[in-house]
């Protein structure tokens, strides 16, 4: 199978190229920066740059995005040109090369502000069916790129699947503030309500480029399977640690060998039920797999995790999004 992918020099695009070229696919990489896992360097903006290498490709997964750290340093404007405008340049393309399957890579902030409970209020429960209201730029051009998949499907009668990613990005979160909590105690209780390793996103795209024919049009939250259930949303939001315990008798011991702590308190949980069910999807890492490795003095990432490591979202000095140096090629 041929399938073109967008945003190749980044951390999604880097890892659905390694595992889907190791898959036995024919891969073509896009991206405006050059990188060993990009093969047409250009623009998503260029019509006929896209055109030529949608030409022939069996699926296209659409990666390439400005992201959340990039608000404070891009324009309005340049959001809606690269998110907006860039991914209706790739469905055009995508439509006309009448590729069976469009995998369109989003994010849970596009739920933005119905993320956030009032004080008081239980922990959010989120789905699919939850309503976008997004808080900044960039959770505006996800949602505006997401109706434009939706209205491409309708229009051009072909199938595009949608998929809501929670955090993979292994830099530290830019909304931490001075959060004196362990970057990886952090990403670790993550796991539980609010992130996924970036091997079962990888894990999801392939799942969705085969289901897409037979779905047509789907919206779907990817994130690690949360332990919780709807009746602890009072207790995550007061009082976490004791359902955690109640779920995970040996995680006060494996915190502690760590020097770790558990949630103060946990404002919204992500329910991947949806794709589990419609695409066949499995996620692998979780909470309960992070600590039995943390238990065996293991790494609580994949492998592909690790090898694609952190690469920042920006070439000059702005913190933990500065830009890595790339693998060698």
């Amino acid at each position: 199978m041929k399938v073109v992918i967008t945003g190749s020099s980044g951390h999604l695009g880097e890892a659905l190229m390694r595992l889907l070229g190791a898959d036995g696919h024919d891969t073509i990489g896009v991206d405006i920066v050059s990188s060993p896992d990009t093969t047409v360097v250009g623009s998503i903006l260029d019509r006929d740059l896209v055109a030529e290498a949608v030409e022939g490709a069996d699926a296209v997964i659409h990666a390439a995005t400005l992201h959340k750290p990039h608000v404070g340093t891009h324009s309005p404007q340049q959001f809606i040109d690269t998110n907006i405008s860039g991914t209706l340049t790739v469905l055009e393309a995508a439509a006309d090369a009448a590729v069976s399957a469009v995998v369109y890579v989003s994010t849970t902030s596009t739920f933005g502000r119905s993320l956030h409970p009032p004080p008081g209020a239980p922990a959010v429960w989120i789905t699919e069916e939850v309503p976008c209201r997004p808080k900044n730029i960039y959770g505006a051009t996800k949602t505006a790129a997401e109706d434009l998949c939706e209205l491409f499907h309708y229009d051009r009668h072909f199938p595009v699947v949608i998929l809501r990613t929670s955090r993979f990005f292994p830099e530290d979160d830019d909304a931490r503030g001075h959060d004196p909590i362990d970057s990886a105690n952090a990403k670790v209780n993550e796991l539980l309500h609010r992130r996924v390793d970036i091997a079962d996103v990888v894990d999801a795209c392939e799942r969705a480029v085969d289901s897409a024919p037979a779905i047509g049009f789907g919206r779907y939250i990817v994130s690690a399977t949360t332990p919780f259930e709807h009746e602890d949303v009072t207790a995550l939001r007061s009082d976490p640690a004791a359902v955690i315990r109640g779920l995970y008798p040996d995680v006060d011991r494996i915190y502690e060998a760590m020097g770790w702590r558990l949630p103060e308190s946990i404002d919204r949980v992500y329910l991947n039920a949806k794709a589990r069910r419609e695409l066949g999807w499995e996620p692998v890492w979780d909470f309960g797999r992070a600590l039995e490795c943390l238990a065996r003095g293991d790494e609580p990432r994949s492998r592909l995790a690790v090898e694609v490591g952190a690469k920042g979202y920006h070439d000059q000095p702005t913190g933990v999004h500065t830009t890595t140096p790339r693998r060698p090629s």
